[in-house]
């Protein structure tokens, strides 16, 4: 099998992707304090929602890897894309720690786990000869994740309200 330049843009837009999906559920840590402060929530509600998410987004990875098989992954990846950005989306809209709770350790966690497994399949089966190198580059652009979009996230959040933040997130997820 011949590695063709689509199979390398594979690599660069399943590291991308993985780095959007990932960064934005990692840098919740950044949004704790604007939103315990803006909202008087508790950060334990907060950090509650990331253990949920972290949850979600294991038992999502299974989900999403079966219908991959069935559907595609290309369908797979863009309904994915469409429930992070709907979720982030949604969450940047709560209007209490339970709605928040709810909707980000839910929704966002399982659609983050709609990028990693279905992207590194099908990266795996475009490569024969760089295929570790091909799903190590995809792996480590998710990786890049907290580097990434931890600093545009302190970035954003000085220049607007935690809610636009996260919006923001929320559109670029749906790219």
């Amino acid at each position: 099998m011949k590695e063709t330049r689509y199979a390398w843009a594979m690599v660069a837009i399943g590291g991308l992707m993985g780095c959007i999906a990932i960064g934005a559920v990692f840098s919740l840590a950044v949004f704790l304090q604007p939103m315990t402060q803006d909202t008087g929530w508790s950060r334990t509600a907060i950090s509650t929602a990331m253990t949920l998410n972290f949850l979600a987004m294991g038992i999502g990875s299974f989900v999403w890897g079966a219908m991959a098989d069935r559907f595609g992954t290309r369908v797979v990846v863009l309904i994915g894309s469409v429930v992070l950005g709907s979720g982030l989306a949604l969450a940047s809209r709560a209007v209490n720690e339970t709605m928040f709770v709810l909707v980000y350790g839910t929704f966002v966690g399982a659609a983050a786990g709609s990028i990693f497994v279905p992207v590194i399949t099908v990266v795996s089966s475009l490569f024969e000869k760089n295929r570790a190198l091909a799903v190590s580059l995809v792996s480590a652009g998710m990786g890049m994740a907290p580097l990434m979009m931890s600093p545009l996230s302190a970035w954003l959040i000085t220049h607007m309200d935690w809610r636009s933040a996260q919006l923001e997130f929320g559109c670029c997820a749906n790219f």
